[in-house]
């Protein structure tokens, strides 16, 4: 009787392997691999990303220097970064900062709240989607930018009008992103916990809570730039003080080096929040990458 082969004790067969260029099948060979990328292909998107902020900006420096542009009108880098250090010596840009974080804060959170709660009853009570999902999606499409004076009418210039303005921009993102997790469902799941005598309680906590989460996640990627936008737009209309406020006083006294500097600084906290959402994901929800 024929034992079976083994590659170890068959010089023969490591040979005709090694003849015919056959990769060696190791198991470490995958993490070897990965280890020994270089660093340059480990953070290619990182760098590449790094690369082409910096070579914008070279090139507008750069326009400087062909075409006698007047600086009244435009601004250019550098001085964009020595308004910024001027700002945040001053402690003009923390301050504004944190008068703008208050208002995001309560508006942000409460679009999650309400967002995800009614997103999730629409998708899981067919009658109120139908109900609802016309008027959701009329205020959806519509520039709701455009209520913000009738906004400051009604509720001031104070936190409660901006936290307003930036609850309608952000909150529909979580509610058609939770209704369509809901729906995505896998029924299987749904009859199992039914039949083995699993409460509506169990259902909402235990399958369509965490099949909606990754949806929720992606809506908040949208919410946030939103949201954002919802506090510049606040605060040009209802507003003494924040970022907002100083965006448009800078424009407004031609200071556009500081101007800029404030837009870029939006800008970052956008990117850092959208890249930490998206870092989030693909550590909870590691099978949807790539998708």
């Amino acid at each position: 009787m024929l034992g079976p082969a083994s590659s170890e004790g068959s010089p023969s067969i490591r040979a005709a392997l090694v003849e015919s260029g056959a990769p060696a099948c190791t198991g470490t060979a995958t993490d070897d691999g990965a280890r020994g990328q270089s660093f340059a292909a480990r953070h290619r998107k990182l760098l590449l990303g790094g690369l082409s902020v910096a070579l914008f900006f070279a090139i507008w420096e750069a326009l400087f220097l062909v075409v006698p542009l007047n600086t009244l009108f435009i601004t250019k880098p550098s001085l964009i970064a020595l308004g910024l250090v001027d700002l945040i010596a001053t402690g003009d840009l923390a301050r504004d900062l944190a008068v703008s974080a208050v208002p995001f804060l309560y508006g942000f959170v409460a679009a999650v709240l309400v967002g995800v709660a009614l997103g999730v009853l629409m998708g899981w009570r067919v009658r109120l989607a139908y109900a609802l999902d016309p008027l959701m999606t009329v205020f959806y499409a519509s520039p709701l930018v455009a209520l913000a004076p009738l906004v400051v009418v009604l509720f001031g210039v104070g936190v409660a009008g901006k936290a307003l303005l930036i609850f309608l921009l952000s909150v529909f993102p979580f509610i058609f992103n939770a209704a369509a997790g809901v729906r995505a469902v896998d029924p299987l799941l749904i009859n199992v916990v039914r039949s083995l005598g699993g409460s509506e309680k169990d259902l909402y906590l235990k399958v369509i809570v965490p099949s909606v989460l990754p949806y929720i996640i992606a809506g908040a990627r949208i919410g946030i730039g939103r949201a954002l936008i919802g506090v510049l737009v606040a605060e040009f209309f209802a507003a003494s003080e924040g970022i907002g406020y100083a965006i448009a006083r800078f424009g407004d006294l031609f200071a556009l080096d500081r101007m800029f500097a404030c837009i870029l600084i939006i800008m970052l906290i956008a990117v850092v929040f959208t890249e930490g959402l998206r870092w989030a994901e693909r550590t909870a929800f590691p099978w949807r990458i790539g998708q």
